[in-house]
Order: C-alpha cells, then sequence, then structure tokens
C-alpha cells in the first residue's frame, strides 16, 4: 500500500507520551507516493530537530519514506519532566509514535534510533509487528552505557537517590530509578530474538560509543544483518555530508524490506475522509484517495497549528487550480510562460464596502468571503497576455464553484457505514 502528499513537507503533530505528557512531533512527508514511514528515536537528552535527525529525515523523505521524528519525555517541546523518565519510558514512548502513525497514516516499516535512541528501537521492535528493518546509528549494545557519562554524579545518585549531571553541556537532574532502569535492561536477548532485518552504522572513531558496541549488536544479531562504517564521523554525525550519506545507505538498503509504489490507478474515484485524531481540540487526519494529510486549527484559537487550517485548504484549492488551469492554457496555446505562482489571501469583510467584489456583493448585507489572488509569473508579460491571464484564471473551475451556489447534502450514519458511503476505488 502508497500513499502520497502534495509536496515535501514538515507535518507538525501531537500525541500522548508514557507518562501522558504531550509529545511533539514533526512527520516529513516526501512529495509523491509515500513508500513506506519510518520512526526515528533521537540520541539521549538530544532532540527531533539536531540538525542530524532533520538532515536524515529530509534525505529519507526525498526518496519516498515518511519519516516521524519526536521529542522524548521532558526534552525538547515535548511536556513531562525528564527527571521522571527512565529509558523503560523511552521505549514506551517509541511504541505511542508508532502507534500515532499507525492509526493516522501507516504504521512504520523502518524504525531508526541514533545512540541511545538506537538501544530504544531496539527493546522496542518486538512490539511494533509491522516494522521490517530496524536501523542503528552510533548505539550501545548495553543501556547502562549512558551511565558511563554520568562520572562522579553515579555515586551521588546512588547515594542522594538523584543528583545534577551535565551532558552535552546542559545540565539535566537524574534519578536512582533512572540509573536502576537502565542496569535492568539486557538487550542481546532482544536483538537476538529481533526477528527483522538490522542495519548497523556505526564510526569507529566514535568517541562517545566505541565501536566495540557495534559488534556486539552485529554478532548479537541474526541475519538478516549489515554492517556499515562510517568512517570519520564524529558521534552526532555533525557533517552534513555524514547525515546525508547515511539517509541514503539507509534508503538503498531499506529498499529490500519496502515494496516498490504501487503503479497508479487511471481516474481512481477520490472521496475524501476526514477523521478526529485524538489530538488537541481540531486536529483532523485527511484521506484522499490514496493521499494523507492533516488539518488543523492555529494555537491561537485552540488548536496545536498542526495542518492547514479548513480556510486555508479552500485558498489552496483555489490557488492550485487557477496554477493548473493557467498552465493548461499556456500548453495548449504553446505560449512560452514562466514558471507560475499563486498567492492566495481569505478574509471576510463587509459586503456593502467591498467595492471590487462586484456581482458577489450586490444586494448582499453582512458579511461576505473575499479571496484576494495573486499570480507571480517568471520572466515578461505584455498588457495585452497579462489581461488575457486574469481573464483564463477566472474560468478555474474552483473559482467558478466559489462563485456559484453550491448543494452540500447532509446525512448522519453508522461509522461502520463510511467504507460504503465511500469505496476505496470506482469512477469519477
Amino acid at each position: 500500500m502508497t500513499f502520497s502528499s502534495p509536496a515535501t513537507s514538515i507535518v507538525r503533530a501531537i500525541f500522548t507520551g508514557s507518562t501522558g505528557a504531550d509529545l511533539s512531533a514533526r512527520l516529513d512527508l516526501p512529495a509523491g507516493a509515500v513508500r513506506a514511514f519510518a520512526l526515528f528515536a533521537h540520541c539521549f537528552t538530544c532532540s527531533k530537530d539536531m540538525p542530524a535527525a532533520k538532515r536524515i529525515a529530509a534525505e529519507l523523505a526525498n526518496s519516498g519514506i515518511g519519516v516521524l521524528r519526536f521529542d522524548f519525555t521532558g526534552l525538547g517541546s515535548s511536556e513531562g519532566e525528564f527527571a521522571n523518565t527512565d529509558f523503560s519510558a523511552n521505549v514506551e514512548d517509541l511504541i505511542r509514535a508508532a502507534a500515532f502513525l499507525r492509526d493516522n497514516f501507516a504504521a512504520p516499516t523502518i524504525l531508526i534510533g541514533h545512540s541511545l535512541g538506537g538501544a530504544a528501537v531496539l527493546a522496542a521492535a518486538g512490539d511494533i509487528p509491522e516494522a521490517k528493518a530496524v536501523v542503528t546509528i552510533g548505539a550501545p549494545a548495553d543501556v547502562s552505557h549512558v551511565l558511563k557519562h554520568f562520572g562522579s554524579s553515579l555515586e551521588e545518585i546512588r547515594n542522594k537517590g538523584e543528583a545534577q549531571v551535565t551532558l552535552g553541556g546542559r545540565q539535566f537532574r537524574i534519578g536512582r530509578s533512572f540509573v536502576e532502569d537502565a542496569e535492568g535492561h539486557r538487550l542481546a536477548h532482544r536483538i537476538g530474538s529481533l526477528g527483522k532485518a538490522l542495519l548497523v552504522m556505526h564510526a569507529p572513531r566514535d568517541m562517545v560509543v566505541g565501536i566495540e558496541n557495534a559488534s556486539r549488536i552485529f554478532l548479537s544479531a541474526k541475519h538478516p544483518k549489515s554492517f556499515v562504517s562510517l568512517d570519520d564521523a564524529d558521534h552526532l554525525l555533525s557533517d552534513a555530508g555524514t547525515a546525508t550519506y547515511v539517509a541514503r545507505m539507509i534508503g538503498a538498503w531499506a529498499s529490500k524490506y519496502v515494496p516498490d509504489p504501487a503503479p497508479e490507478v487511471a481516474d481512481e474515484m477520490v472521496g475524501v475522509l476526514v477523521r478526529e485524531t485524538g489530538q488537541g481540540a481540531y486536529q483532523n487526519a485527511i484521506t484522499v484517495g490514496r493521499h494523507r494529510l492533516m488539518a488543523d486549527e492555529p494555537i491561537a484559537v485552540g488548536g496545536l497549528d498542526s495542518g492547514p487550517s479548513p480556510y486555508d485548504y479552500l485558498a489552496i484549492a483555489l490557488g492550485a487550480c487557477t496554477a493548473m488551469t493557467l498552465r493548461i492554457y499556456a500548453n495548449h496555446k504553446k505560449l512560452a510562460l514562466g514558471r507560475l505562482s499563486v498567492g492566495v489571501r481569505h478574509g471576510k469583510v463587509a459586503a456593502q464596502h467591498c467595492t471590487d467584489c462586484g456581482a458577489a456583493a450586490e444586494g448582499r448585507e453582512g458579511r461576505i468571503d473575499r479571496f484576494e489572488r495573486f499570480i507571480a509569473i517568471e520572466g515578461d508579460v505584455d498588457a495585452a497576455l497579462r489581461d488575457k491571464l486574469i481573464e483564463i484564471a477566472d474560468k478555474c473551475p474552483v473559482h467558478r464553484t466559489l462563485e456559484a451556489a453550491s448543494a452540500v447534502v447532509t446525512s448522519v450514519i453508522a461509522g461502520a457505514a463510511m467504507e460504503q458511503a465511500l469505496p476505496p476505488s470506482g469512477r469519477r
């Protein structure tokens, strides 16, 4: 099964984490068909917006893989107290992130983890049955490896129950429960029973997590398994070229475990299905044939701003239809018309004060919807062609729909009847 998105984009999302806190996420969506979805887990005390995570997600999106990256509880833009979390909580956050993808798009086929995030995806993989491929990048073979970076604070945590630990130049409050949880995890058994393809990526000169960890992970795993050396990369993959290389290697390796996009189906009927996600007050997941989108309201009116608003989509429809209509006209007339851009602004105005609204405002009282459209064309356009393009733009089907009266027929049906109301295929 494949999905499509209208353009390469980043969708903001929020889902509930292991402690009940709202976790902040970003979904990098490709242009065109989505071959698969991947879930990315960042390193210990990092965030979803670390440069390497952003670069890897963007490059994978370019290859047709949608990537969900999120901040673990208490980190980045996510809510909750980091001091109240542990490795087990991180694993549960990952499982919940996979559930969010499953419920609103499609379950992740690929799990990617960097550093301690790599250990987390190894631990969580068994609870994400749809995952077929697991990738670790600079990951420790044991969760307790992270405790080596606590220095003298580790003894203080054991004796006093908690301590401030400096990691990456930042201070974090770590409790005894974190230490005990980390020491209680043994990854070797989970790796040995993974039952999924494994790609281990590690830099020989990694000064944070030594290369011997990659060897232990690789030897613990059963086939199919692969290893890629990251040469002189540092632990955080801070070099942009290295992060891009990592993403391309993942995309190529995972292609064996990710199905190719299904061929386009001509004249496939597209029924629009809008479902509440349960995240925030207004967030909705939209299904349009094979395409997956999000709709929401701005934060100022109580939404999460995780997608365009309904009126934004109306403006999108007008803008896209205008650009397509003008391009059809230019191609038909064999005009050397430069690249088109269409801007649309929507607002509500008093009908009696709208001097340029024409027939739409005649005889009307109160406020009416006003769409202001701007057409930009690369290169020179003379006055005659400019007037003709305005005339053609006004013939855009969505423009005509907005100007004309439309019939909206509504009925309330049982949830199970929606498949009959919107069959998955057929003719327009």
